[in-house]
């Protein structure tokens, strides 16, 4: 089985937090529009698809970027070209990831006939005033509007992402923009702590003084209370930081962290096949000039050791439901997580290490003490 990633590198407008490799018309080098670009990058993206090994797929997601940006027919061409080159597993699931001020029902309609069958918005936040913090373009009224299109075109799983810790949101913001979430037609919802990066403008605001981080005890609250509000409306947790109805967890995620194979397609994507990775040039311009020359876009890879495989397995492993199977570890390793156990933050069974809702929150710590 080999799951594709597909990135679509284009935006309408950064936002200030926003560090992915995505660009607007006015960063291009040509100051092509949109339309222009589309039909080309396409091209360049089914010429890489030729590299890709031929295995059936489960799991197709195009990420962004904004992918909602380009026609539904040009990412039908994606679909297409990869069914009739691999086959597509019964069950496929195919995701397009949306900002809900780029969506129509003509569209909407339209994506669902070139293939797609899951749908992710980005939502952020239900306050304007975090919104305009993050510097989100969109309407937080369009979300409901663009989600009822959905269901109204026929998709039978939609998400929306969360983003909390947002400077200047209260816990009581965060709470209402939860439960905002909840009372949409959705079946799953990705709530992720904001992380502020290098280089942004986010970043350039909190440096000069202008924006000020919430502090970790705010943070942790503001997860425990998504946690509890999805637990309450049927959303349960699979991942650390995702919720949803049963049947409706994000296959493709999944396969990430099950350290399965998967392709990423286009400027920047990164790709894991038989414990080799490998990632491709950034720049949209340079990606198409490899691919249209006859070579390969990769920028660079490495082959995963045997320790390394290992030690992923169990960053990977411990952040799911399931939790992590103690085979995987040595004995020093269960007994510092005894300790954890003996403070609560995990629960130790014959087979599994399961992490407690408080010992989520410190998962990343508890991952650097055993696998140093």
């Amino acid at each position: 089985m080999l799951s594709f990633y597909v990135h679509i590198p284009y935006c309408i407008k950064r936002c200030g937090y926003c560090d992915f490799n995505t660009y607007t018309p006015s960063e291009l080098q040509d100051g092509a529009t949109l339309e222009i670009v589309s039909n080309d990058y396409i091209d360049a993206v089914l010429r890489e698809l030729e590299a890709a090994p031929k295995d059936v797929v489960p799991t197709i997601f195009f990420g962004g970027g904004t992918p909602s940006l380009l026609p539904a027919d040009d990412l039908g061409r994606v679909i297409s070209a990869i069914k009739a080159r691999n086959g597509l597993a019964a069950d496929c699931e195919i995701t397009l990831e949306a900002n809900p001020d780029s969506v129509t029902q003509e569209k909407l309609v339209r994506y669902l006939e070139v293939g797609f069958n899951r749908i992710s918005f980005g939502m952020q936040s239900a306050k304007p005033h975090v919104l305009a913090a993050l510097d989100r373009t969109h309407n937080p009224a369009n979300v409901e509007k663009a989600i009822s299109m959905a269901r109204a075109a026929g998709f039978k799983s939609i998400s929306v992402d969360l983003i909390y810790g947002t400077p200047g949101e209260s816990l009581e913001d965060w709470r209402e923009t939860v439960a905002a979430a909840l009372a949409l037609d959705i079946d799953h919802i990705s709530a992720y702590a904001l992380i502020v990066e290098t280089g942004t403008k986010l970043a350039a605001q909190i440096k000069r003084g202008d924006l000020t981080m919430p502090n970790d005890d705010l943070m942790a609250d503001m997860y425990l209370l998504v946690d509890q509000m999805c637990e309450q409306a049927g959303l349960t947790w699979y991942e650390l930081s995702n919720w949803s109805k049963p049947g409706h967890e994000c296959r493709h995620n999944i396969a990430y962290w099950e350290n399965k194979n998967w392709w990423g397609l286009g400027p920047g994507a990164h790709s894991h096949i038989d414990a080799k990775r490998f990632w491709n040039l950034k720049h949209p311009t340079t990606y198409k000039q490899k691919l249209f020359a006859g070579e390969s876009p990769i920028a660079d890879s490495e082959q995963l050791t045997a320790a390394q495989i290992k030690d992923e397995s169990i960053l990977l492993g411990i952040r799911m439901r399931d939790g992590l199977a103690t085979e995987l570890l040595e004995p020093h390793q269960m007994q510092v997580l005894a300790n954890y156990r003996d403070n609560g933050f995990v629960q130790l069974h014959d087979d599994r290490v399961l992490l407690t809702p408080t010992g989520r929150l410190i998962a990343d710590r508890i991952v650097r003490e055993i696998t140093i």
